[in-house]
This record gives C-alpha cells, structure tokens and sequence, in this order.
C-alpha cells in the first residue's frame, strides 16, 4: 500500500474544501477502500475520513424517506420505518455481505464500492477500467460473472451494489454537495454506461461528497421484493438479482418497475418489461413474455450465457410471488 496523508472532516462543507484535489479522497467505513488499497488498485495523497459527519439520520418527511450517507447498512436495513415502507431496500441490505461488514459499510460507501471484476482487481491485468486503453481482459476471458447486457467493447464487469439495484427500481435520488454547492441526481443518471470511457462510472464530480438519499415511499414500494441468486447463501455478490415494485388490481398488473442486478455495468432498469406486463393479466404467457424482453439483446460470453436462463427465472419467481400474494 502506498504511503498516504490522513485527516478528520467534521462537517460536509470543510470535507469537501479538502477534497479539491483529485488526489485526495473520502473514507468511511473503508470496507472496499482499504482493499482496493492495498491491492495497489487505487491511489490517494491524502484520505479525509468523514465518519464524524452528521449525516447518519434516517427520517420520513413530506412523502419521502431521507437516509443519510453515513448510516450504516445494517442500521436501515433493520430501521422499523424502512422494514415497514420499503421492505425491498431492507431486503437488499439484508442480502448485501456479511453482518460485519453492514456494521461498517455506509449507505454512501455502498453506492461508490467498484466491481468484483478480477482483472479489474488484479493490478498486472490489462484493464480499461483502471487504465484506459490497456484493454478489457475479461471480454476474452474469465467472464462468469460479467454483463450479459449494456456492456461495451471496452468493459463488460458488473455493479456489485444490491442497495444500487433496489434504489433504481425505487426512483430515488441521491444529494451531493461539491464545491460548486448542492446538487440531486436521479439514480436513473447517477451510474455511467462504460461506452468508451468505462474508468469513469458515476455523475459524480471530482471531489464531490454524497449527503444523502431520497427515496417516494408509495403503496408501490410499501409492497415490493427483493430476490438475490448467489453461489453461496451469505457474504457473496449476485449472479444475478431482481428488484421489483408490482402493483395489481385481480390478476392484471396496473404498475410495475423492475430494476436487475449482476447482469449490467450498473443497475439495469428494463422499462420494456415493465411495458410488457403492465395492462395484462399476471399469468405464464406474461411472465414468458415479460421474460423474452428482458433477454432480447442480450450478448452473453463464453462463460456467462446460463445467465440469460437464469435471470429469466429469478424474474419468473419474484413475479409468482406478487401472484401468488394477492
């Protein structure tokens, strides 16, 4: 690990004056940083840790659901207000890593965690991702874990955040504070499609700190599921996974927003297969359907294709769950 400065932030605004500098960073509870450190992965002069800010509160104003970047994973996840309103953000938390590592990880950190890609994480492999134009190792290689969909010809890892996964199905919003002042970014516009510059993955700005997360508590999302695949049951990232916000009125669906994990470089929201079970009765042909748009243009590689099968399934399930609960 490289030799770097470190210093304490009390407050958002003194936070973000230190990190003008691209070289200096944010640290909270460093459950990805520190590795990605000490791998020789990613490099600061200087960290500013922001654990002592006062932006840890989870609180219901207004429509809304405010949860702070600080707050701990564990601590929403079992918050009674989230359990009760958003039981697929509690879920996804849930199913994230290990109990420990909800006791540290924060909200904010959760967001900004980088892919499990190994190649990216291997600092002697060609990676676009960590270094532009050396080229994507996985494309050709080991590729089990990587996208099916919304890939580029310059990267094809996958966002590993369920917290991501649920917050875009939930059209939540993320607040940041720079030195330009306070901005929302809807969570629609806060991952990046890799396209040709896959190093740069957020709307973030250099230096900029997020605050916060609105997330609209509806009857929608009062009734929504959570549904994770992974090769082992705890302290492991989804193969794949399924968000899902499904309102029906007898057997027709009336509302729908799905958002998908471990299949995109970041949080894949499928607005055709909302499209396609919204107005329709919730049986096997929609599901099928619903389905066959999910995978249309997918492009699976060598090692990942049971992936088209299997998203197909984890959406099959999660949707006869919604059925079978009305």
């Amino acid at each position: 690990m490289d030799a770097f400065a470190y210093t304490r932030a009390d407050r958002p605004e003194s936070a973000v004056r230190r990190a003008a500098d691209p070289q200096v960073g944010y640290i909270a509870g460093g459950t990805d940083l520190l590795n990605l450190l000490k791998d020789g992965v990613e490099h600061y002069d200087r960290l500013i840790d922001i654990n002592a800010l006062p932006l840890a509160d989870v609180r219901e104003s207004g429509g809304l659901i405010r949860l702070g970047a600080m707050s701990r994973m564990s601590d929403v996840a079992l918050h009674r207000t989230v359990r009760r309103r958003l039981p697929v953000l509690s879920q996804a938390l849930l199913a994230s890593a290990s109990p420990q590592v909800r006791n540290m990880a924060s909200l904010g950190g959760n967001l900004l965690q980088r892919t499990r890609c190994w190649y990216f994480r291997d600092a002697t492999m060609p990676c676009n991702k960590r270094r532009p134009g050396s080229g994507c190792s996985a494309i050709n290689g080991q590729n089990r874990w990587h996208a099916i969909v919304g890939g580029s010809d310059q990267c094809i890892a996958v966002h590993p955040s369920d917290l991501a996964v649920a917050l875009t199905a939930l059209d939540a919003t993320v607040h940041t504070l720079s030195a330009e002042g306070p901005r929302r970014i809807p969570m629609a516009d806060f991952y990046l499609p890799p396209g040709e510059t896959p190093h740069l993955e957020t709307a973030l700005r250099p230096g900029e700190l997020i605050t916060g997360i609105d997330v609209p508590v509806t009857d929608l999302a009062t009734g929504s599921r959570y549904l994770k695949v992974r090769d082992r049951a705890t302290f492991e990232f989804a193969v794949v996974s399924v968000a899902a916000l499904i309102r029906l009125r007898g057997d027709e669906v009336r509302e729908a927003r799905l958002a998908f994990g471990g299949i995109a470089p970041r949080p894949w929201r499928s607005t055709e297969v909302e499209q396609v079970l919204i107005g329709r009765q919730l049986n096997a042909a929609t599901i099928e359907a619903a389905g066959a748009a999910l995978v249309r243009d997918a492009q699976p590689r060598e090692h990942n294709a049971f992936k088209v099968p299997l998203v197909k399934r984890a959406l099959s399930t999660i949707l006869n769950q919604f059925g079978r609960a009305r």
